[in-house]
Order: C-alpha cells, then sequence, then structure tokens
C-alpha cells in the first residue's frame, strides 16, 4: 500500500488522554469509539506501527483480549494507528496510583492474568522464539564484557523451551481494566518462550528501575508501591511467603531483558551506558 493512501490525521483536533513508555494516546468526541496513539519517533516509522498492527490481529487470534485495531494513519510524517477505545479504562498502574492500598490486589490480578496468558498456547510461525532472541542478542551486545556475556550465555542455553505466549513488556500499565473486562495492550513484543521472561522484565521494573523519577511517573506509583507490588506478585506467583530464591532467577532474567533490548529496541547510546551498568549489578547480585 502505498504512504499516500493512508489517511492523514490532524492532531489538533485530537486531545490527549494518556502517555507511556512510548508514546501518547488521544481521543476526538468526533470519533467515537477510537483512540489515536502515536509511538515516540523511533517506534513511529510505517514498518514499526504495521508490526504492532500485525501483532494486535495475531494476539487477537489467539483468543487473548486486546482492544480491536482498526487502521493505520499518519500524523504528519509519522504513522500512527486508530483503535478500540476501551470506555472506563484504567491500567492497573492508575489503579495502583489512586488507590495504593489496592497495590497487592492488583499484583494479585497481575499474577492471575499472567498465568493465563502464561498457559495460552502460542503461533510459533508468526511470533518470535524469545529464547532464541536472547542468543542472538547476547551474540550483537556491546556494552557487557566478555565474561558477563559467557555467563548470561551460558544461562540463556539452560533456560526450557516454551510454545506458550509471552508479552515481552508485562508490566502495570499493559493491562487494563473496564469493569469486568482487561485488555492487554502494547503488544509489540509478544512471542513465546518461558514466562520468566516477562517475569524478568516486571522484576527489572519493580526493583531496578523503581528508583527512578521518570519511572514513576511513567507508571504513578512511587519505589515503595513497586517493592510492595513485587512482593505480592511474587507470593502469589509462588504459593510461598519466602520468595528470595524466586527473586534470584528473576534477577538472572532481568539481566537477560537488559540484553533483549538490543533485539526488540535498538538503545541509544546512553541507554547503552546505562544498561552496562545494570548488566553488571544483575550479574554481580543474581549469578
Amino acid at each position: 500500500m502505498k504512504t499516500s493512501s493512508y489517511l492523514q490525521i490532524n492532531l489538533s483536533d485530537w486531545q490527549q488522554v494518556g502517555e507511556g513508555g512510548n508514546g501518547k494516546t488521544y481521543v476526538n468526541p468526533e470519533a467515537p469509539g477510537e483512540i489515536l496513539k502515536v509511538n515516540k519517533e523511533r517506534l513511529n516509522t510505517l514498518e514499526a506501527v504495521k508490526r504492532e498492527y500485525d501483532t494486535s490481529k495475531a494476539v487477537a487470534n489467539l483468543g487473548v483480549s486486546v482492544p480491536q485495531i482498526y487502521k493505520i494513519v499518519r500524523v504528519g510524517d509519522a504513522y500512527a494507528t486508530l483503535s478500540q477505545l476501551i470506555k472506563g479504562k484504567k491500567s492497573l498502574s492508575r489503579i495502583c496510583h489512586d488507590e495504593p492500598e489496592r497495590t497487592e490486589e492488583m499484583a494479585r490480578l497481575l499474577c492471575q492474568k499472567g498465568k493465563e496468558l502464561f498457559a495460552t498456547p502460542c503461533n510459533t510461525v508468526f511470533f518470535p522464539n524469545r529464547k532464541e532472541q536472547a542468543l542472538r542478542a547476547i551474540e550483537k551486545i556491546t556494552f557487557v564484557s566478555k565474561k558477563n556475556k559467557k555467563t548470561i550465555r551460558a544461562f540463556i542455553e539452560t533456560i526450557p523451551e516454551s510454545t506458550n505466549c509471552v508479552h515481552g513488556d508485562f508490566q502495570t500499565g499493559n493491562i487494563i481494566q473496564a469493569g469486568e473486562d482487561y485488555y492487554w495492550i502494547d503488544l509489540d513484543r509478544f512471542a513465546y518462550g518461558d514466562p520468566m521472561f516477562d517475569i524478568g522484565h516486571l522484576f527489572m521494573i519493580c526493583k531496578i528501575y523503581a528508583p527512578m523519577k521518570q519511572v514513576q511517573d511513567i507508571f504513578h506509583m512511587t519505589q515503595e508501591q513497586f517493592h510492595r507490588f513485587w512482593d505480592a506478585f511474587a507470593k502469589e506467583y509462588t504459593a510461598q511467603e519466602d520468595h528470595a530464591e524466586f527473586d534470584i532467577l528473576a534477577g538472572k532474567f532481568a539481566a537477560v531483558d537488559v540484553v533483549l533490548r538490543t533485539v526488540l529496541q535498538t538503545p541509544t547510546f546512553v541507554e547503552k551506558l546505562f544498561f552496562g551498568i545494570y548488566v553488571r549489578k544483575l550479574v554481580k547480585n543474581y549469578f
């Protein structure tokens, strides 16, 4: 399809209603039932947005609850998507912010919905193998020492194979609630593999990134809430009060999660510096 065939959206007609790590969302009274998502610069190319569109369609075909995605549009020189507007929706992050006393409840809910997702057989033709991606990433990475690369590679090779679904960006902002219904959003990293890939990502946010003001602002949660959330999630997932061993395993997968960034989203030079520091700390503390 030619680029000129995509509907051109005038952003001045739309009102911003949300912002996440990957972009912003907008609504328009003249387009009831629709929400416009405009990704950040690195993710607003036709290739990236088409991948997001195709992925959303493929996830829906698995029977996973996701908002319906309608079409690809243009916003200036960028590409964006129009999707189903879920009325009355709130992310788990927003619920934790508005009702902090429900933080542990939301952690248990994410665990429940996560287990349902992790039990769903994936389309292994369309979606990538997360373990294979990790093995490619560890060879490609430049911000990790040879010694630590060897350590992480050896760990990746021990990860059990699985053909069930993983979200890829498993965290409080990417599941929304509307009444009795729940929907997964931001699906561009969807894949199949061991569920600990997703849990390591959540651990990275709740335990490693949590002190960062930028992360707190994105998720509308305090550092103390992140820690409470992880504690409740880990207890629910393991069915044990003492989850120290689970934390160690999650910490190892968190290091893999950082490495995976090289194939899931190209990091900037500054990000590489930070990621290199994080990987050294994770290897030191959890391997």
